[in-house]
């Protein structure tokens, strides 16, 4: 499974981040974005729109143990802008 947030839709409340921040995280532009954590996949890459891809090109795999707190959160986003895509 993998997910990716639709920049353009998302309100920058850092709910995502919140719920699941090794999964989500926040940048300068007040937007979210996802990463593949080191800590779950042992090198980190982050979908930030500069060196990686951002919206559906830059999609993150979820770890096996975040299924339950990544869809929560897409759940929980007001700008319902967090997508997941079975592989």
């Amino acid at each position: 499974m993998k997910v990716w947030i639709d920049q353009d839709l998302c309100t920058g409340d850092g709910l995502c981040a919140e719920i699941a921040p090794d999964v989500f995280f926040g940048q300068d532009d007040g937007l979210f974005y996802v990463q593949e954590s080191a800590a779950n996949f042992g090198t980190e890459t982050l979908f930030d729109g500069t060196s990686n891809p951002a919206g559906s090109d830059g999609m993150a795999r979820i770890p096996d143990n975040g299924m339950d707190r990544v869809i929560e959160a897409a759940e929980e986003c007001p700008g319902e802008c967090i997508f997941i895509e079975v592989e």
